[in-house]
């Protein structure tokens, strides 16, 4: 069967996403300079770091059906489903969890199945396993022929797509920061940027697995190495899609000072890290530090 390319730029996306300056004393004190790279306002369905994972993706897949795989509450779920209603290609979205199957759809998962995304619910046994060649061969056999995409879309090509965000932000920030997941932006970012600039992750999951997963992304990616970038894993607030309320409280009073919709399982342990990183006088002053709001909360 023949595929046709799909052309994205029916999406609009509004690229290079805008750059904003924030005036915060907690970091002016220290003599450092805040800018918030906007990736939340690239696409309404497909914010931030969504669209430049998923865009190269897309084009390879040309139209066949994308199966991906997420938790209940998965925004790359979300997006995948999105772009198939928008651009017209099938998607099926394999989902942490088989006790979910018997329950009402959660608001995330129901968005996903209105876009026309098939769900398929499977143990966390099965979901641990999700990249072994039998399960996947089982998955294939339900579904038929399908471009997989891994969890969170963060492959060679995801990594290769966010390289632009690095381009973008070249000369502007001596530290760029983003909350991290799966790896793939920070992986892409570091290798985008230029000379001087340095890429900092901040991770919302424990575990203090990144740093093997962001290097193996950059070789598959790159060929090597790229860029420079560092992990600071203090800030993950007991794990993934965990918060507290002195987080909630942090991104209360950042959206007040700034008029930002703050999300809070990425964006604001990002903020907050930032933040504490400025008290502790991790910038130099006189220096910049840029930070990449890659989603928006619902």
């Amino acid at each position: 069967m023949h595929h046709e390319a799909l052309d994205l730029s029916r999406l609009q996306p509004a690229l290079p996403s805008p750059l904003q300056p924030a005036e915060d004393e907690r970091f002016a004190r220290h003599g450092v300079t805040l800018l918030l790279k906007r990736d939340d306002l690239i696409h309404p369905d497909l914010p931030g770091n969504k669209w430049r994972k998923l865009a190269p993706n897309l084009r390879a897949a040309a139209g066949r059906t994308v199966l991906t795989f997420g938790g209940a509450y998965s925004n790359h779920l979300r997006a995948t489903a999105a772009a198939g209603r928008l651009l017209g290609f099938p998607t099926v979205g394999v989902v942490r969890g088989d006790e979910l199957a018997d329950r009402p759809l959660n608001p995330s998962l129901a968005r996903c199945a209105a876009d026309g995304m098939r769900l398929h619910f499977v143990d966390r046994a099965t979901y641990r396993s999700k990249a072994a060649p039998e399960v996947l061969d089982g998955l294939l056999g339900l579904f038929g022929a399908c471009t997989v995409l891994p969890e969170g879309g963060s492959n060679a090509l995801a990594a290769q797509g966010c390289t632009a965000l690095g381009h973008e932000l070249r000369g502007r920030g001596d530290t760029v920061a983003v909350a991290c997941g799966t790896g793939g932006t920070l992986a892409g970012l570091a290798a985008g940027l230029g000379p001087g600039q340095r890429a900092l992750g901040i991770p919302v999951l424990r575990g203090g697995f990144l740093e093997d997963v962001v290097l193996n992304l950059q070789h598959e990616a790159f060929g090597a190495r790229a860029g420079q970038w560092s992990l600071d894993e203090r800030f993950h607030f007991g794990g993934y899609a965990r918060t507290t309320p002195e987080l909630h409280a942090f991104a209360d009073d950042f959206e007040d000072r700034h008029g930002l919709p703050v999300e809070r399982l990425y964006v604001a342990k990002l903020l907050y890290a930032l933040t504490a990183l400025a008290q502790e006088g991790a910038f130099a002053r006189g220096s910049t530090v840029t930070a990449v709001i890659t989603g928006r909360p619902d």
